[in-house]
């Protein structure tokens, strides 16, 4: 299981690589889904997560006063370089690597298919993701508390139909969707609101 995982991340990397090799600077600096992130803000950020290891989290976790946006603002910081090229090259450079933080494996599904799609929507590029690469980060986002950037409190009150997954998750009004859509949307993006159907798509909205 823990081969597979990697598998999919790994060929993620890549993958996300291939499509970053062919932007120009100008991309690089276009806003990302992240809020107060750039695209090549992101790239820096997948680096570190790359990097991180479950004692290097903590250590940093405590330097960063147990504050989680302020030790990923210093991920990207260190990680940034001078320019795109040299923040591509230490991507490549990470993208075999197998270190986590201290966190379930199907994490860093999450990274890679919510950071992937933070950084191809805004500037429109297209990019099939496994469906078991999105199905498994969904459901580790739907039972992980909003505290730690999942939608557990959402899902106890709003029921996620996947239409392209045979895939329910949750109790109450439906939103029903793509997986894909409904894993950003239940990661806090608001750019895929408008794709949804069911009783239950204004209360996803507030929670997003």
């Amino acid at each position: 299981m823990k081969d597979d995982v990697w598998a999919m991340v790994h060929a993620e990397r890549a993958a996300l690589i291939e499509d970053l090799s062919r932007l120009d600077d100008e991309q690089w600096d276009e806003p990302s889904l992240c809020d107060g992130w750039t695209v090549h803000d992101v790239v820096a950020h997948l680096v570190d997560t790359a990097r991180t290891t479950r004692l290097g989290f903590a250590v940093r976790l405590a330097r960063a006063r147990f504050d989680f946006d302020r030790q990923n603002a210093h991920g990207v910081q260190r990680e940034r370089g001078a320019g795109p090229r040299e923040t591509l090259e230490r991507l490549r450079r990470v993208a075999s690597r197998r270190s986590t933080p201290p966190a379930p494996l199907d994490s860093r599904l999450v990274e890679e298919v919510v950071h992937g799609e933070d950084i191809r929507r805004p500037l429109g590029l297209i990019h099939s993701y496994p469906q078991e690469a999105v199905v498994r980060s969904l459901l580790l986002q739907a039972r992980t508390p909003a505290a730690f950037g999942g939608a557990k409190e959402s899902t106890a009150r709003i029921r996620l139909t996947a239409t392209d997954a045979g895939l329910s998750i949750g109790d109450g009004p439906e939103v029903s969707g793509t997986a894909l859509s409904l894993l950003l949307a239940i990661s806090g993006r608001k750019a895929a609101l408008d794709e949804f159907a069911g009783s239950g798509v204004s209360a996803l909205a507030t929670a997003a």
